[in-house]
């Protein structure tokens, strides 16, 4: 097995709850409407840091689609699915993007921002002073 690199995003961004890793940008983020088995789900136009599976025909609740699992690249927990392909035409737009399901990943903060912090002075601060 060789060495893992991993893709550090910038900005406001989600990660695999198992082990942190950056896996989307909230800029990236399409939809928050989508369902899983196990809850709620967002769409994304873009993924990194991950491994993908078996392509395979998996009927949903929007119809078949041609789907592969996407697992983190460092950990190796499922985290979502990747759309290949749609079989119906109003389910064309889904096609080449990923969806990441809530349970298995965390909102990281934007620590790309600047931070400022006012202090003032206490009277405890002016006592010893």
């Amino acid at each position: 097995m060789g060495r893992i690199f991993t893709v550090e995003l910038e900005g406001r961004s989600y990660g695999c709850k198992s082990c942190k890793t950056h896996l989307a940008l909230a800029d990236d983020l399409i939809s928050r409407a989508f369902y899983c088995q196990r809850g709620k789900a967002y769409l994304f136009n873009n993924v990194v840091n991950f491994t993908i599976g078996v392509l395979e025909e998996r009927m949903m609740l929007s119809g078949l689609h041609t789907v592969a699992d996407i697992f983190c690249c460092c950990c190796g927990q499922i985290v979502g699915w990747k759309y290949e392909s749609a079989h119906e035409r109003s389910q064309k737009y889904k096609e080449g993007k990923f969806v990441l399901e809530r349970g298995r990943i965390v909102d990281e903060i934007d620590f790309s921002a600047e931070f400022h912090i006012e202090s003032c002075v206490s009277m405890s601060d002016a006592e010893d002073a």
